[in-house]
């Protein structure tokens, strides 16, 4: 399943300040972070500077700046809400890593493969750890103590989703992908502006703000299922995700499409993971209605997730439509490629 990071990274700006001693966002965030930190002489201190020599585009925190700014939230406040998210993505990050074997973060050798996995599965605990302590004090300076329930939240649901992707070798049904699609794309989207809401708003849309984003992320990670079948999703080759065996709506729909003599067979290809047969069966899927039910669901998912947009605050509205109309796009584009018959749009 494919990132949200370049689509939100054009919507989140990093707000340099022009006057003479002020820093950017990112400078702001970074610096908080790395005060944080465990210091010199303790014994995850080498690992916690490797790791945050880069600290990345930090997008979840920028949102959530973002977001208190227009919804009048305390800055101090914000700011550790912010940075609560941020380093809780970041221990995902490590723990990823060990996972699959990714030798490197940012450009630099990820901290297992520099540190060992012992350090690593250790600090990604220790930032956990802080990503809590920090929504706490965000809680304390907002009175509003929903927001370490919100953090976790966030974690279990993230959690699931990474140990859902691990089985990838079984196949699955409609309702198990859209799950999964739900549990990796939505909270990248959700928790920040969650939090934010429930401090502006004292939590009376935090439930409307995240069935919102399930289902506006789930359309997008559609379109990019779709995409993924026309070559335009930036993989290297069509259809790459049927051989990694990663979840795939076109695949899910084209599975629940055959008789059962042949989904047997289907599902034993699958579950082998072999790559023989692969282009017949990815030119079987892409000859069958496969992509054109995605885009009837994705476009289901699109009119739903408008429906709960009615609902939300306006002003809460105004941070949120720029990823919307971003999000869209993506929709958009993946149904412009099919045949007009096709089109839902």
């Amino acid at each position: 399943m494919m990132e949200l990071s370049p689509l939100v990274n054009s919507f989140v700006e990093d707000n340099p300040v022009n006057l003479a001693g002020h820093q950017s966002t990112t400078d702001r965030l970074a610096n908080f972070i790395k005060a944080r930190l465990p210091k010199a002489e303790m014994p995850l201190a080498e690992a916690a500077n490797h790791h945050f020599a880069k600290p990345g585009k930090m997008l979840r925190a920028k949102m959530a700046l973002r977001a208190s700014n227009l919804l009048n939230v305390d800055r101090a406040a914000a700011l550790h809400w912010a940075v609560a998210i941020e380093v809780l993505h970041n221990a995902s990050l490590i723990h990823d890593d060990i996972c699959d074997g990714d030798r490197l973060r940012r450009g630099r050798p990820a901290i297992w493969a520099k540190y060992g996995r012992d350090i690593a599965l250790t600090f990604g605990d220790w930032l956990v750890a802080l990503s809590f302590e920090l929504a706490a004090e965000a809680a304390q300076r907002s009175q509003t103590p929903m927001l370490v329930k919100i953090l976790a939240d966030h974690m279990k649901t993230t959690t699931m989703g990474e140990a859902r992707e691990f089985d990838i070798k079984r196949s699955c049904d409609w309702q198990t992908y859209v799950e999964i699609a739900a549990d990796k794309t939505a909270p990248l989207l959700t928790a920040p502006l969650e939090g934010v809401a429930a401090m502006a708003l004292h939590g009376g849309a935090s439930a409307n703000v995240g069935a919102y984003f399930r289902c506006l992320g789930n359309a997008y990670q559609i379109a990019n299922d779709i995409l993924n079948f026309q070559g335009d999703d930036g993989a290297a080759t069509i259809g790459s995700d049927l051989g990694r065996r990663a979840p795939n709506a076109v695949v899910v729909l084209f599975r629940e499409s055959l008789a059962d003599e042949k989904r047997i067979i289907f599902d034993g290809w699958y579950a082998s993971g072999s790559v023989v047969q692969l282009a017949k069966w990815r030119d079987a899927i892409m000859g069958s209605a496969a992509i054109k039910v995605a885009t009837v669901r994705m476009q289901g998912m699109l009119d739903e997730s408008e429906r709960l947009a009615a609902s939300l605050p306006d002003e809460l509205m105004e941070v949120i439509m720029p990823v919307q109309q971003m999000l869209e796009q993506v929709c958009q584009k993946s149904v412009r490629a099919l045949a007009p018959q096709n089109c839902v749009f």
